[in-house]
């Protein structure tokens, strides 16, 4: 490994693609007849296959979550300060998978992949998903890879979505379910967040029905927009106050409505600039529409217990004190539920000011528990 890389890094990583022939049916009531996977690995797979660890993406990641792509890389993988050696997911142990969804746009087929039928960008016509048809997807990876069961399948978020479908539809494959700042459905206020952000995308004058690439240009405004909500709900008030207060980007009040005045404003700009170069905006309207449908007591007469019963699987629950997006209350609910099922759970709620993106975030207290629930998992 270079010199350039920390002692607890996975150094250079290589991402990896999976192609599969074999149709996937989807909860819409169609089907993809063919996708590819791009997925990233960290560690060696042990003879027997039993200390996998799978990691599951929130809305806008994707499978780079730990490591370099080259030696001058700025920045390494989404989830780098959890993942590496003796860090909590300690790749000396675990052999890691991570991949980027279905639907997404960072490798995996999606609607900025070319449609075989048509020669064209999928665009609007890409299906919508579910949470539940990409569990179906990893666990073909999974079988590609020679992983019958994961030692542990762990999410932040939407990822914790899918830890725990995993739970629930594959009970005999996961042993370890962490799900960190989630939730077992979204609140109306959350699916009014996500409704604003595709309003936004939807009306743009560029995004044309979806058909954008065809025409040669992106909605930038309608991402931008989507990216400024999202981003301040995943933010606490007191962490936005502690990082920008009402602090002026420049030394005086311009008395108009297009100069960026305050910090928090230059700041919410910068990352929605940002993220509309690198995001498709057809796939910001599949991961949203994915986060509200996700709501698997609705099969179990909204008896969340009852969700639960055929897992097999040990839990572990994490929430952060001021995300306010996933709230603690929610987590508790997810807790409470896997308590009356008699399921094997542990809870902590950490303190930390962040918010939401608290999870993504190396805070001591946090890194310390991920790391001492990951010790005792056996192999």
């Amino acid at each position: 490994m270079p010199a350039a890389f920390p002692p607890d890094s996975v150094g250079l990583v290589t991402p990896q693609v999976a192609h599969f022939s074999e149709p996937l049916a989807l909860a819409c009531g169609r089907s993809l007849p063919a996708y590819d996977l791009i997925y990233e690995t960290y560690g060696t797979l042990n003879a027997t296959a039993s200390n996998a660890v799978l990691i599951c993406h929130a809305l806008s990641g994707h499978h780079h979550a730990a490591g370099f792509h080259s030696p001058d890389d700025r920045k390494p993988g989404w989830w780098d300060s959890c993942i590496g050696p003796g860090k909590p997911i300690d790749t000396t142990k675990f052999f890691v998978v991570s991949l980027n969804n279905l639907g997404g746009c960072n490798g995996s087929t999606g609607p900025s992949s070319i449609n075989p039928e048509t020669g064209k960008p999928f665009g609007a016509d890409f299906p919508v998903l579910t949470v539940e048809d990409w569990v179906h997807s990893q666990a073909r990876l999974a079988d590609r890879l020679g992983i019958a069961q994961f030692a542990a399948v762990i999410g932040g978020s939407l990822g914790g979505m899918q830890a725990m479908q995993w739970s629930i539809t594959y009970p005999d494959r996961i042993r370890h379910c962490l799900a960190i700042a989630s939730a077992p459905k979204l609140s109306a206020q959350n699916i009014a967040f996500n409704e604003v952000a595709r309003q936004a995308i939807l009306t743009d004058p560029e995004f044309h029905g979806g058909s954008f690439q065809e025409q040669g240009v992106i909605p930038k405004r309608g991402l931008m927009l989507a990216r400024m909500v999202g981003h301040i709900t995943y933010l606490s008030d007191d962490s936005m106050g502690e990082k920008f207060g009402r602090g002026l980007k420049s030394e005086k009040l311009n008395y108009d409505f297009h100069s960026v005045e305050f910090q928090v404003e230059s700041y919410l700009r910068y990352q929605g600039e940002e993220f509309s170069g690198r995001f498709d905006a057809n796939t910001y309207l599949l991961m949203t529409k994915a986060l509200d449908y996700f709501d698997p007591a609705a099969n179990f007469d909204d008896d969340l217990a009852r969700t639960f019963a055929n897992a097999t699987a040990k839990f572990c629950v994490m929430s952060f004190t001021t995300d306010w997006r996933f709230s603690p209350a929610r987590s508790r609910e997810l807790v409470d539920a896997l308590m009356a099922a008699r399921k094997d759970v542990c809870y902590l709620e950490i303190d930390a000011p962040q918010g939401h993106d608290a999870f993504l975030i190396p805070i001591p207290r946090y890194l310390q528990a991920f790391g001492n629930y990951m010790n005792r998992i056996t192999l």
